[in-house]
């Protein structure tokens, strides 16, 4: 017999593990996490922090979303991306980014009752961690995952414990492995992996300097310093990351993959550190030196039976675009409602089939967006002549040219300035973060085609109720006027319907649906006299469905059906969309 059991067994307490860890626990869903190490993200590694993700942490509850805010860098403070030679030299360009450009801001506000912000892992962990355990969740630190063995009712995993050298046993209907880029549990389930690892080497240096007087006039997360000759590569490329304003950085440096990483020493590092910079008598508090591989894979099967796959484990790719993290948690929004439904007999176990089915293509696009956003750096290398020549000196020059007044010059100006406008694909790739639409039995299409995904869907968020796409934002109000996102209707674990006035005969069936079954599932009819109005029509021109139609929102906000209007036996339609939805048939 087992030493522990629980009804998920999560492995890993990173964004994917605690809030799923978190997502279950708020369901009721007996949960234990373990973490091999003493306790949570011991470095800065992820920080962006989209909308979508901030909407996970929104529907966790308004304190967790709120306390995200205290500790994060605001979205003001984060969008100046700067070129420059290095922080006390050459500016070459700037790009608004982060939605912090007039346009893309008002796309953000009209998206989201979320805010974009800068909120580095060692941070947003620990608020997810203990988010979980205040809910109920279990938690071993120092516990080691070293095998699972799975049968048709559950799963055995046997565990070190790192401290007694022990082994105990953990029974458990289903077991999560969020075990990261080198997961243990994604290799012994044999999950099927495309793209390569190790494709380019990469040290960061953690370190406290007052670096206010370069950067406070040019607030940004990432600033871009090129220094012709001085890497591997010749072109000297590197970044110097904002950790907390302006205090704390991480500066990003590569190296050749092919010799392994270098043996620095502190000394040296620091001299990194202050090339970048610029400043060689810059007082440097370096905290931290860690080496890192930028991947290109992706897993096109995220589960075996009973157990599952979630975060750096099925994507593995480098930090542009800042998906890594937000994917992660958006991967545990998906599955924990579907594994809470199973558990607590609302749902078949066919649901759980759909997981790989919905973000196994979200993972192949991610992974291929942040690698082709490294590919796009280079036609402003180009554009500063730095690919002509081998040579440092050449080089210089090169990029100095583009100040004289000649035709050439103009061209390489010009040519610069697209490139770096051509950055908005990884520092403002809304599209990408929130366009995602998903495909499975646990959708019913209307046989609509769809609209289109709009000029640019990955720079632009494209609002809509088609069935697969997250359910619009918009602002309704109640009875005391307050404002109350349609969001804020949905999630929590529940099914909602929405109608208008004249879906009565759909909040009806909704309300004997949901007593004569195990299924949460909420109505709200949104108009004139009802507890929530549409005051500004935004939700009129949002919804595409009349008065009398309805939509049906899954727990994760995804819309699962539509019907534009009234049908006419809207209680037998309501139940088989459920139960259908439900694999319950």
């Amino acid at each position: 017999m087992a030493d522990i059991q629980t009804e998920v067994l999560i492995i890993g307490t990173g964004p994917a593990g605690s809030s799923l860890a978190a997502l279950l626990a708020t369901q009721g869903v007996e949960t234990l996490v373990i973490n091999r190490y003493r306790w949570l993200a011991n470095s800065p590694r992820a920080h962006i922090t989209n909308q979508r993700t901030m909407e996970v942490l929104r529907d966790l509850g308004h304190d967790v979303e709120e306390e995200a805010y205290i500790h994060a860098t605001e979205q003001e403070l984060m969008g100046q991306n700067v070129f420059c030679s290095s922080l006390a030299g050459e500016e070459l360009g700037r790009l608004p980014a982060w939605g912090t450009h007039p346009l893309s801001k008002a796309e953000h506000q009209l998206s989201s009752p979320s805010l974009m912000n800068d909120l580095p892992q060692t941070l947003m962990e620990p608020l997810l961690f203990k988010t979980a355990c205040a809910r109920g969740a279990q938690a071993r630190m120092s516990c080691n995952y070293l095998s699972h063995v799975q049968d048709e009712d559950g799963v055995t995993t046997t565990i070190e414990d790192r401290l007694s050298g022990k082994t105990f046993t953990v029974r458990s209907k289903y077991l999560v492995g969020a075990d990261g880029a080198n997961s243990k549990v994604a290799e012994d389930l044999n999950l099927p992996l495309e793209g390569k690892m190790g494709v380019s080497g990469s040290i960061n240096f953690l370190f406290k300097a007052d670096l206010t007087r370069f950067v406070a006039h040019r607030p940004s997360v990432l600033y871009w310093v090129i220094q012709p000759g001085s890497d591997v590569g010749g072109i000297g490329a590197g970044v110097v990351r904002m950790v907390r304003p302006w205090n704390e950085w991480l500066a990003i440096w590569g190296y050749d993959i092919a010799e392994g990483p270098p043996d620095l020493s502190d000394d040296q590092a620091k001299k990194i550190i202050r090339d970048l910079v610029g400043d060689p008598d810059l007082d440097v508090d370096l905290r931290e030196v860690s080496y890192w591989t930028v991947n290109d894979v992706h897993a096109t099967r995220l589960q075996e039976g009973r157990v599952f796959c979630v975060g750096d484990a099925i994507h593995r790719h480098p930090p542009t675009n800042g998906l890594g993290s937000n994917t992660s948690i958006q991967d545990s929004f998906n599955l924990a409602w579907k594994l809470a439904a199973v558990l607590k007999g609302a749902a078949g176990s066919g649901l759980l089939d759909t997981y790989t089915d919905e973000r196994a293509p979200v993972a192949k696009q991610i992974v291929a967006r942040a690698n082709k956003s490294i590919g796009d750096y280079g036609p402003i290398f180009a554009a500063l002549g730095l690919t002509e020549t081998n040579d440092p000196a050449e080089m210089q020059a090169n990029m100095d040219k583009r100040a004289a007044d000649t035709v050439e010059a103009a061209k390489q100006r010009s040519d610069l300035r697209i490139a770096i406008a051509n950055k908005r694909y990884e520092y403002d790739a809304h599209g990408v973060e929130m366009n995602q639409r998903y495909s499975s039995s646990a959708i019913l299409h209307d046989g609509s085609a769809g609209p289109a995904l709009g000029s640019d869907p990955e720079l632009h968020h494209q609002q809509t109720t088609f069935p697969g796409a997250r359910v619009p934002h918009a602002w309704v109000f109640d009875a005391s006027g307050q404002k109350v996102s349609i969001l804020d209707l949905c999630g929590k674990g529940g099914f909602t319907l929405l109608t208008g006035n004249g879906g009565g005969a759909w909040i009806d069936a909704a309300e004997d649906f949901s007593q004569q079954s195990k299924v949460d599932l909420r109505s709200f009819m949104i108009g004139p006299k009802r507890n929530f109005q549409d005051h500004t029509g935004d939700w009129a021109r949002l919804c595409e469905i009349e008065d009398d139609g309805c939509l049906i929102v899954r727990p994760d906000h995804h819309v699962c059906f539509r019907a534009r209007t009234m049908v006419q036996n809207s209680e037998m339609t309501l139940r088989d969309v459920m139960m259908r939805v439900l694999c319950q048939v």
